[in-house]
């Protein structure tokens, strides 16, 4: 038996635009004037509830989750936010990194810098320029899934709602198909194989990284060597199988390659004279069943100018790329 509403609770549904937001940072986002102590209390009691399950600061949402929502005073109520106009030289340029466009969804091919979401000292990132990828559609287009800010390549925003449940969906079962491109220090003693490693993250607020942990998130990498400069440099391409933070990295790290310029994961070693002291990780594909007609959809990004002079000067097959 179903008992009667909660006079002033109200439940809603997580947005797209908010998949993997914290619970604390989604109050802060939307209900700027409820004090944190307030929100505290409100989780220590379990007023505040993530499909039924008791919410905690740190729990990260998904797209599609009903967020349950104590009583709250009038002054209370959601802030809508409002995008900053994007510069038009900045548009013209996001413009030009559109890959595949239809009805439905947008492929661009995101550059290395560029954060996907804002956080405590980002304050350029995509999610603040997307109106300069509505074209004819009424509304700013939608993201569904994160590459890191250091990371370049292929990535999808959903243009209706529809399609957003539909593609936060993909991304968070097994069935989308992705290709990362790494250029990796030295050369794994086996050309092809899984990293299976759960991670979790370890060290202190502001300087965390993911290591493994036996109770930590399940982890699985895919990966292949595609060429080798000698044993100073292979040229990897990897298949994650989970999406877990910096995943990529981590795994790349702890197999004893780890990824060309990522000092997170590589320290100063990790930086070669003459070459980008930069990230060289890019998203290159996905295979994906399209929101609308479910046909299998294949999308491909090219490496950038830097990362491809990158390759050139190892001297991989720079047609490849």
């Amino acid at each position: 038996m179903t008992g009667a509403p909660e006079q002033g609770v109200r439940h809603v549904e997580v947005a797209p635009d908010d998949d993997g937001v914290r619970v604390d940072r989604w109050f802060k986002r939307h209900f700027p004037d409820v004090p944190y102590g307030q929100l505290a209390k409100w989780l220590r009691t379990g007023q505040v509830r993530v499909d039924g399950s008791r919410a905690k600061p740190g729990g990260r949402l998904s797209a599609g989750q009903q967020l349950r929502l104590p009583p709250m005073s009038p002054a209370a109520e959601p802030r809508t936010r409002t995008a900053k106009p994007v510069d038009d030289a900045a548009a013209a340029e996001l413009r030009e990194r559109v890959l595949y466009r239809d009805d439905h969804l947008i492929a661009i091919n995101k550059p290395a810098g560029l954060a996907v979401q804002g956080g405590t000292r980002t304050t350029r990132h995509l999610d603040g320029m997307l109106d300069a990828l509505r074209f004819d559609a009424p509304d700013r287009p939608r993201l569904v899934h994160r590459l890191d800010k250091d990371t370049s390549g292929l990535l999808i925003l959903a243009r209706t709602r529809q399609a957003a449940r539909a593609l936060s969906v993909e991304f968070q079962g097994r069935t989308m198909e992705k290709v990362y491109w790494a250029l990796v220090l030295g050369v794994p003693d086996i050309a092809a194989g899984t990293i299976d490693m759960p991670l979790s993250k370890q060290g202190e607020p502001g300087g965390e990284r993911m290591g493994h942990s036996h109770d930590g998130q399940d982890a699985e990498t895919d990966y292949r060597i595609l060429e080798q400069a000698a044993q100073r440099l292979a040229w990897l391409e990897l298949r994650p199988r989970t999406g877990r933070t910096h995943q990529l990295r981590a795994h790349c790290a702890a197999m004893g390659n780890p990824i060309l310029g990522d000092g997170k994961y590589g320290g100063r070693d990790s930086f070669l004279p003459g070459l980008p002291k930069r990230l060289h990780l890019h998203a290159r594909a996905l295979t994906l069943s399209h929101p609308d007609t479910g046909a299998r959809l294949e999308l491909t990004a090219p490496l950038d100018p830097e990362l491809a002079e990158s390759w050139k000067k190892v001297g991989f097959a720079s047609e490849m790329a």
